[in-house]
């Protein structure tokens, strides 16, 4: 199944926001339901052997039951939790099969171990930040120098949003091939394939980029089905200077679907998340990941999570998200399917555009599909125009977080949550009242 929409992100004064388009094909991810998005990512794992992402109820553990949403069956990478089989595990050692390759009518510029510097080590560095050292991100390109396809570019007809057949089923044979003896597939979790980036147009008009994740479909080789592949195209460079330091950014989100996230962009634009994680916003100045996404990919522990449930007062002390160990994230359940969460958001490890630091607050909604809205932040400064004047960040929701005195509220779902103060350790104590 295809989603065909196409997102283009708000346009902030004076700078210029290149169209987006990801587009990710997913196999039997639930059973015999087939799921497809707009994102990107891979793995070579054989779907029978992966296992799934996320937190796991411990023998015997009931408090924070209320608080796991479950996956909805047949949404597109839903926010729920576990994560469904059929992503690539997100903990522990991750081997990462990375190709160049060009083509005959778009040759390979520079050597092509400068395209693979252009994401690595930072592609790995990010992810051990991100997960607090939990996922050993290994990147490997055992072919040094362009791969070459028998064909040109053009015939193969790549486009945005291509299905897997026929181009692309046609692509990955012919890599399979020229890679021949050189490449064991199966000693990998994923598979990246860094494009020449004068293949196909530039990425400040289209964004080709595209993941093929549990594709049953897909070719096989060394005896596994490379049903999960990440193709990386044009460099997203818009002419700011931020790109030698953020142009990586594309593929931590792009491996970002490869472990079972969705994009928390949509048709409008960044809107929804802002910058405040990398599956929203990917160019530009770094960020981190919401605390929701890393209890959801197992980087934070079930002892780090608290439930908010029953009616009446609760207090809450919270460190930074970017800081490892302590207490990290309130979940306040509203529905069985959706509930708000709650972090603290500071200037520190891969938020280091964070301008305004203080308390996040965002609902996820288990049954709104990827590139539609499952996350939304919650603006304690409104139609402000934000507090970072930093290239691709959405400003509007730089300064989003409620600080000290501020208190945020639903008031049809009989919810209040108030900043009641910051200790002299960087604490942040948070109020959380349901009625």
């Amino acid at each position: 199944m295809q989603d065909a929409s196409q997102s283009r992100p708000a346009r902030a004064p004076g700078r210029r926001i290149p169209r987006r388009r990801r587009t990710t094909f997913l196999g039997a991810a639930l059973a015999s339901v087939a799921l497809a998005t707009l994102t990107t990512g891979s793995t070579t794992l054989s779907i029978a052997t992966r296992a799934s992402a996320g937190p796991v109820a411990a023998p015997g553990e009931s408090l924070l039951g209320p608080c796991r949403i479950p996956a909805a069956l047949g949404v597109q990478m839903s926010e729920g939790l576990p994560t469904p089989p059929g992503y690539a595990h997100s903990t522990g050692i991750v081997r990462a099969l990375t190709l160049m390759i060009d083509f005959p009518d778009a040759v390979g510029s520079g050597s092509a171990l400068s395209r693979y510097k252009e994401f690595f080590p930072q592609t790995s560095d990010w992810f051990r930040n991100a997960s607090y050292g939990r996922l050993d991100y290994r990147a490997e390109a055992p072919i040094p120098d362009w791969l070459r396809m028998p064909k040109a570019f053009t015939a193969y007809g790549i486009d945005r949003g291509s299905p897997y057949e026929p181009g692309y089923h046609r692509l990955v044979q012919d890599m399979i091939a020229a890679a021949g003896p050189r490449v064991n597939f199966s000693k990998y979790d994923l598979v990246n394939v860094l494009v020449t980036p004068n293949a196909g147009p530039s990425a400040l008009d289209t964004v080709l980029s595209v993941t093929f994740s549990g594709n049953q479909d897909a070719p096989y080789a060394d005896g596994v089905p490379l049903s999960n592949t990440s193709f990386v195209y044009s460099r997203q460079d818009d002419g700011s200077g931020s790109y030698g330091e953020t142009g990586y950014r594309v593929l931590p989100h792009e491996n970002g679907h490869v472990f079972g996230l969705p994009d928390l962009y949509t048709p409008q634009g960044g809107g929804a998340v802002g910058h405040w994680d990398i599956m929203s916003e990917d160019w530009g100045a770094n960020n981190d990941m919401l605390g929701w996404h890393k209890w959801k990919l197992g980087w934070l522990d079930n002892s780090q999570v608290s439930c908010a449930t029953g009616s009446g007062a609760s207090q809450y002390a919270l460190t930074p998200l970017a800081t490892e160990g302590g207490p990290k994230l309130v979940f306040v359940p509203v529905t069985k399917d959706s509930g708000y969460a709650v972090e603290v958001r500071t200037q520190a490890g891969n938020d280091e555009a964070v301008c305004k630091p203080g308390v996040l607050i965002y609902r996820v909604d288990a049954t709104v599909d990827t590139g539609r809205g499952p996350v939304n932040i919650s603006d304690s400064k409104p139609n402000t125009g934000g507090c970072t004047r930093r290239p691709n960040v959405n400003a509007e929701l730089s300064d989003a977080p409620y600080t000290t005195g501020e208190t945020f509220v639903d008031q049809p779902n009989g919810v209040r949550i108030a900043v009641t103060g910051v200790d002299g350790m960087g604490n942040y104590h948070v109020k959380v009242t349901k009625s």
